[in-house]
């Protein structure tokens, strides 16, 4: 069942088309990748689904119910661009953000002080925003963020001023809260991160969808009819009538080379036709990377 759906969103600034008839379905309990370039449409429909604008059609639902106003106190969200007020102390601003979203002061102190504890910056309570680090005013702002328990949680490039084990810690929480029921947005550029985290991907360019689905069946359809070869010593070799050669590597004392078929060749045939071009190491199927996939997708529509 979808948590969430946006259903043929459309929005313009001006002349400027921002979404053109996206739609998005978000399984319950789930983490959603919103990918896409600079300037692709996700910031836009961000926007949208925390009511910070609206659209100038389609429909949004949350739990199956059109989308309200009120929906906002059952959303966190987690902006690209850091709302903290970077003079006020950190234990005030958390406490002011948690009564934002209906906590008492008594429960949201026990939650503050939870999340105090479990991310380990509790001595950070009485300095102010301007004193932290980034990657520290990060981790204040992910706690502000997930305090009130959101049945929706949208996380927008929540690993911005992390070094990497900070941002091994959040993505064990994100998991985390993924698993005591929270539904979760992810939009970030980290491809490696949408492979370890998602389980949906919509790939957005140019204000149009062009590709949505599981994680695992978009590699595995990219997949198909590519195979990486290992070759010991500096091997190339050229592409003809049967397949494409999609890259070409060295990697210390060996040759790196995934091509793609194009025609109905069995593998033996490929296999005798390499052979030819030096010491073959090993022959395997490939599974592309989230980031290849972006990237061809990208460059295909251009």
């Amino acid at each position: 069942m979808a948590l969430f759906e946006a259903v043929n969103v459309t929005k313009k600034y001006g002349d400027q088309l921002a979404l053109d008839k996206v739609s998005i379905s978000v399984p319950e309990q789930s983490i959603y990748g919103l990918l896409g370039p600079n300037g692709a449409g996700k910031t836009t429909l961000i926007r949208i689904i925390n009511q910070i604008t609206g659209p100038d059609s389609g429909e949004l639902y949350l739990n199956g119910k059109k989308l309200m106003p009120e929906d906002v106190q059952v959303i966190g969200y987690l902006p690209e661009e850091r709302g903290l007020y970077k003079k006020m102390k950190v234990g005030e601003q958390a406490l002011y953000f948690a009564q934002l979203k209906g906590l008492s002061k008594a429960e949201a102190m026990k939650r503050l002080k939870y999340w105090f504890n479990k991310l380990e910056i509790t001595e950070w309570w009485g300095k102010k925003i301007e004193e932290l680090s980034k990657g520290m005013a990060q981790k204040v702002q992910f706690v502000t963020t997930v305090l009130h328990e959101p049945k929706l949680l949208i996380f927008d490039e929540p690993f911005t001023g992390f070094d990497p084990l900070n941002t091994n810690i959040i993505k064990k929480e994100i998991l985390y809260l993924r698993e005591r029921g929270a539904t979760i947005i992810f939009s970030t550029h980290n491809m490696e991160s949408v492979e370890e985290l998602c389980d949906n991907i919509t790939l957005i360019d140019k204000a149009k969808t062009l590709l949505e689905g599981s994680v695992h069946d978009i590699r595995s359809q990219w997949a198909a009819n590519e195979y990486d070869l290992v070759f010991d010593g500096d091997v190339k070799i050229e592409g003809n009538g049967d397949y494409n050669i999609l890259n070409q590597q060295k990697e210390g004392n060996k040759s790196i080379i995934r091509l793609k078929t194009i025609s109905s060749i069995k593998t033996n045939d490929i296999l005798q036709t390499v052979l030819k071009s030096g010491n073959l190491i090993s022959f395997n199927p490939a599974l592309p990377s989230m980031n290849e996939i972006f990237i061809r997708v990208i460059e295909n529509r251009n």
